[in-house]
Parts: structure tokens; sequence; C-alpha cells
């Protein structure tokens, strides 16, 4: 399995262009080595967008999904540096969704990731799961240039926890109740899955979706617990 967990923390937001600098600054050379130096944190890595928005996209995987209430997290989470302190409010458009890992195939990692934010129909899960992760994914990751391919459920109460860096952002985070990544060598191959491919948005609501937000990023920025060792 590609991801090194079962637990993923999934972050989509704007920045402001006038302290891009700063952050980018920020979230290499603090926020993601302080997150990954967390009991449970296995890797983070960081996307800009090619198409779609918001323009920032990073995630975290995680042993577990409990990972990601631990008390070490929430600690860190209530307890924000002075760089975050000053970068966090200039963070808009959020979506952290904090979820557990349903299907993950493929091997590595690729340079360009395929996001897709899905609310869900009602009663539809099981079905949307099943179609996903045992008809899709199988055949998927065999396709020239696609690398590796997750599906992820939203926990909702494990995303909705109130804490001081939330407390910085200027309106509550969204949510998401699926997400699914898909990673290519490049983005080529990534593009006709969602213009008018399996992904595609009509496609997703035949099979349970309500509606979904998708995008496609490169990937900046990546580190390990292991690379702090």
């Amino acid at each position: 399995m590609p991801l090194l967990g079962k637990g993923v923390a999934a972050i989509w937001h704007n920045v402001a262009s006038n302290v891009q600098d700063d952050y980018n600054h920020w979230h290499c050379y603090e926020h993601v080595p302080e997150r990954v130096g967390i009991q449970g944190f296995l890797r983070g890595r960081r996307y800009v967008a090619i198409q779609g928005a918001p323009e920032f996209f990073h995630f975290y995987e995680t042993e577990t999904i409990a990972t990601l209430t631990s008390q070490a997290y929430l600690e860190r989470l209530n307890n924000p540096t002075p760089w975050t302190r000053r970068v966090g409010p200039t963070l808009k458009d959020n979506n952290r969704t904090l979820s557990q890992v349903i299907a993950s195939e493929g091997k590595g990692i690729g340079a360009a990731i395929l996001t897709i934010r899905i609310s869900a129909a009602h009663n539809r899960e099981k079905e949307f799961f099943s179609w996903v992760s045992g008809e899709i994914f199988p055949t998927l990751v065999s396709q020239p240039g696609i690398i590796a391919a997750h599906l992820m459920k939203g926990d909702h109460s494990a995303s909705d926890t109130k804490t001081e860096e939330k407390a910085m952002r200027e309106k509550p985070d969204e949510i998401a109740d699926w997400v699914i990544f898909i990673e290519g060598i490049e983005v080529a191959p990534l593009d006709p899955l969602w213009n008018d491919g399996v992904f595609s948005e009509s496609t997703l609501i035949q099979h349970g979706a309500r509606a979904a937000d998708m995008g496609t990023y490169r990937l900046h920025f990546a580190l390990s617990s292991e690379d702090l060792e």
C-alpha cells in the first residue's frame, strides 16, 4: 500500500500573494517538520495547483485516524508557534478533512496528483466505496502514467474539533465526506480522468456523490518522519 498508514489529514487553502514567500518558508522549514515530528505522523506532502482551486494542497499520512485526535497533535494545534500565529490568519478558503483510508493501491509517489473532494448522497456510501475500490482502482493503477490511487472517508467529528489554530481563521473549515487522490508521473494522464472520464462529476453523481470539487496539483515538497532521524 503506497500510503504509509490508515489515517490522512488533507488540507486545501489559498494564501494571499503578498505573503506566499513567508508561507513557503514557514511550511517547509517549520510547519511540516513540526507535524511530522508528532508521534504517529509518518509523512507530509505539499502541492501547488496546476488546475483548480484552492491554490495549495497538503496532506499527512498517519498511523491511524486516532493519531489525528491524539493528545500530542492537539497540544500542537492549541499552542501555535509565533511563526504559525503570523501565517495562520493569512490562510483562506480552508478545507481540512481528517479521514480514514478505505483503499490505497499502487507504488511510489507521483509528481502530480488529482484530488477530488466529495459531498455524499444519502445512504450511498457502500455502493460508492465498492465501485471505486472494487471496479475502478484495480484497472486504473495499471494504466500508463498512473502511480497510485487512494480513497478516504472523512470523519466530521474529528475534523470539527475546536483548536487555537482554527480560531485564527476567518471562517469554519469545510469538510469533505469522501476524498479521492490519484497520483501520476505528470498531469497529462490525470486530466482525462476528471474532464470527461471515470471521475467526471456526472459519473461520480451516478455512483453516489452529491457534488464534487476537483483539481490537479504538482508536488512541491515531501518529508517523512524518517527524514528527521
